[in-house]
């Protein structure tokens, strides 16, 4: 593999030199945010382009002087006289709509975006998108797109998990505007710490992602892009509340301080007091409790000088109670005090981020992300303990420059990390601190119009892991018009942080054995895999209507894995892997324009996720075979005032049979059906910035029967509430509001 990617580096740096181009970022005058979608070319020539979600563009680089035309719906057609190559920074000025005359012309843009441009396969959700369901943390923002298989984890927390190609979120890089987030301690219920109302888009990367953010993504990347003081609206308030008594409410604010300063005050609460017991099992279908989420932040910008940099910090508290309620009859006799469980997390994160793009060299720039985290958790479930306190440290510098032109790019940099550990599971204690430093070089060359690549590695020494080199390498190729053929491999390792990422044990009655290898990670060794996948994107025009056909197949092939090995009866096991374990991943998705304002997405996929236990290959539990996916969207607009309009939203969710662990003393296997679910939001939104919403989740009420396993046992060897394939709660309905303003 090494001499392919050196032959490839050298093929394309030497073509590269052939052709320059501009680049630049175009967005609105009036409330600053990202212009995507803007006809970009030179006059009286046929070269252009289209800006991209972020607004920023690339275009072939003419004889200068030339004039650069800028054309959008809705904006004032602008022309630029470019005398010199520079980075082009342009603002559109809205059409007054008193300049009107009768005619109205709208353009829709789309929630969900896919390029046929870049190397990576990168799935781009806006705000909007998040608009389309209850949405209440990052763990729900994924019910309207099929990227990301929601599951549900158990029948104490009613955390919602997610998987991506099979697998779980783990093997997932998770970041914050590109600083690693959900990992280590938080793993369990960190998506849940990033309010929906916050984010301004999601970046779902699928297969080998960039070696710039380190070595620990497997299977991709989500990253999260928080509103910005800049670009935001100033004020915005949500409520929310439903069935099950959850309440919510979120607020945003944002200032501008002087010309260079910008701030943002960002604040959330969530609580539910009721007990809610719909089966009848005498547990809790979903937990009590509360939690208060406070985030600050500081923007500056000087464009003149060239200097951008960001600093936020974050507090969060939660504390939560689930397990049984059970009221004891009069003449009842019973040993044991109620099962309980109480979770008490504390968070607190900085993060700072400050980059500098040359004045003179637009195409030249260096960035410092800087980030700590404390995360604190004490939690019990039943007779059982489990607190963990993780401190983490993260430094990424990176170098953006050029070789000869800018279509051959490269990044360069230096990463460092450092994390301490300090478990305490039922008595036992587990302490670890891990240490990493890491150069990584990352080359893309970029054809827009035929080809791209991008060729990465990185070198790192770790404390436990010791010295590696992890490759990664993305290509793209067009092969017709609107169409973008993909290719991506690359390794990834991470250690298996076991108890935190698989709580869901303390809700059984199961004891746990770690099979010791004398590994660096509780006795363990590390994870490694390869990942590799094609992706095949054709966007077309049926009936004077637009619309986009994806094939995606990607494979994952463990090299080394910790096992939890649920087969056992009784008992949970971990130990390394001997043998195969693999995960691979077919889907298929359409996006269609049936109508003006009628839009549908469809898609199926098919897993084979299978690992080598102890006891013979067999599938993962827990993983559909296989599941289909549909939304439809709908919108109203009133012809007088566009603003004012209702929009409609319905998804189904079909998740094929799964293969469950053994729970019975015979030690057979069996299969829990599949089934189907059905989702529905509608929206009032009126011309004053004000909009209600109303929803029904599960609305045909399907529900797995009997969740929890010897649930008059709590305390017994068999019980088991971690066994959880379907809803709990049943249909649940919902009510909010939300209003902002941009003055």
């Amino acid at each position: 593999m090494k001499h392919f990617l050196l032959f490839l580096f050298t093929i394309t740096a030497l073509r590269g030199y052939s052709q320059e181009v501009l680049s630049g970022n175009v967005s609105s005058l009036e409330t600053g945010n990202p212009a995507e979608g803007v006809a970009i070319y030179w006059k009286e020539t046929t070269l252009g382009t289209v800006s991209d979600v972020n607004g920023d563009f690339e275009i072939p680089l003419i004889k200068l002087p030339a004039q650069l035309v800028f054309q959008y719906l809705g904006y004032q057609t602008d022309t630029l006289t470019i005398r010199e190559p520079r980075f082009v920074d342009h603002k559109l000025r809205e059409i007054q709509v008193e300049a009107l005359d009768e005619v109205v012309v709208s353009k829709t843009k789309a929630s969900i975006q896919k390029t046929y441009f870049k190397p990576r396969n990168v799935v781009s959700i806006s705000s909007d998108e998040l608009l389309k369901a209850a949405c209440c943390n990052l763990s729900e923002s994924f019910e309207t797109n099929p990227a990301i298989d929601v599951n549900f984890s158990d029948a104490i927390t009613g955390t919602k998990q997610i998987k991506m190609l099979g697998l779980s979120s783990p093997y997932l890089l998770i970041t914050q505007e590109n600083i690693p987030m959900v990992r280590g301690a938080s793993q369990a219920y960190g998506l849940t710490f990033t309010p929906g109302p916050w984010v301004e888009s999601i970046q779902i990367t699928k297969g080998a992602g960039s070696v710039t953010n380190g070595f620990e993504s497997i299977t991709g990347q989500i990253n999260t892009e928080l509103f910005k003081p800049t670009t935001s609206d100033r004020r915005y308030f949500n409520l929310y509340r439903s069935l099950d008594g959850r309440n919510e409410f979120n607020l945003r604010l944002n200032t501008v301080l002087n010309e260079n300063w910008s701030a943002s005050v960002f604040a959330h609460a969530n609580q539910r007091s009721r007990e809610n017991d719909r089966n009848g099992d005498g547990f809790l279908d979903a937990p009590t409790g509360e939690q208060l989420n406070l985030l600050g932040r500081l923007q500056y910008t000087n464009a003149q000088s060239g200097w951008v940099g960001f600093l936020t910090l974050r507090y969060l508290e939660e504390d939560r109670e689930s397990g049984e309620i059970r009221v004891q009859a009069p003449n009842e006799l019973r040993i044991n005090a109620p099962w309980l469980s109480q979770w008490i997390t504390n968070r607190f994160d900085a993060s700072l981020k400050t980059g500098y793009v040359f004045p003179l060299r637009t195409y030249q720039s260096f960035g410092l992300q800087l980030s700590y985290s404390d995360h604190s958790q004490q939690s019990n479930y039943g007779n059982r303990v489990y607190d963990i306190e993780h401190d983490s440290f993260y430094g990424n510098l990176l170098f953006n420059s050029i070789f000869g032109n800018t279509l051959n790019v490269f990044k360069t940099g230096i990463t460092g990390a450092y994390d301490r550990f300090e478990e305490v599971v039922d008595g036992s204690s587990y302490s670890r601190i891990d240490h990493s430093i890491g150069a990584f070089f990352e080359y893309t060359y970029n054809d827009i119009d035929t080809w791209s690549l991008v060729l990465g590695g990185r070198v790192d020494s770790h404390n436990r892991l010791g010295a590696f080199f992890t490759p990664r390498v993305n290509i793209r190729y067009t092969p017709w018009e609107r169409s973008a053929l993909r290719f991506s491999a690359g390794q990834g390792r991470k250690a298996s942080n076991i108890f935190a990422e698989n709580q869901s044990l303390f809700f059984t009655g199961r004891s746990i054995s770690i099979e010791s290898n004398n590994g660096e990670f509780y006795g363990l060794g590390p994870e490694r895999a390869t990942n590799y996948g094609l992706s095949f994107l054709q966007g077309f025009s049926l009936f004077n209507r637009q619309g986009d056909l994806t094939f995606d197949f990607y494979r994952t092939q463990f090299i080394d894995q910790v096992v939890v090995d649920w087969e056992t009866i009784g008992q949970l096991r971990f130990y390394n892997l001997e043998g195969r374990s693999i995960a691979e991943n077919l889907q298929i998705e359409m996006n269609y324009e049936l109508s003006k304002d009628l839009n549908l997405r469809w898609a199926y996929k098919t897993y084979r996720v299978e690992t080598d236990y102890i006891s013979g290959r067999l599938e993962r539990p827990l993983t559909p075979k296989n599941r289909f996916f549909a939304n439809l969207d709908y919108k109203i607009k009133s012809l007088k005032n566009p603003e004012n309009q209702w929009r409609f939203d319905l998804t189904y969710h079909h998740i094929g049979s799964q293969r469950l662990p053994s729970n019975s003393r015979d030690g057979n296997n069996y299969f829990a059906q599949g089934y189907g679910l059905w989702n529905s939001q509608l929206t009032r939104a009126f011309k004053t910035n004000f909009e209600v919403y109303m929803g029904f989740e599960n609305m045909t009420n399907f529900k797995q029967e009997n969740p929890i396993v010897a649930s008059d046992d709590p305390f017994g060897s068999n019980f088991d509430a971690s066994l959880i394939y379907a809803p709990v709660f049943g249909r649940m309905s919902y009510l909010g509001l939300r209003w902002n303003s941009k003055n």
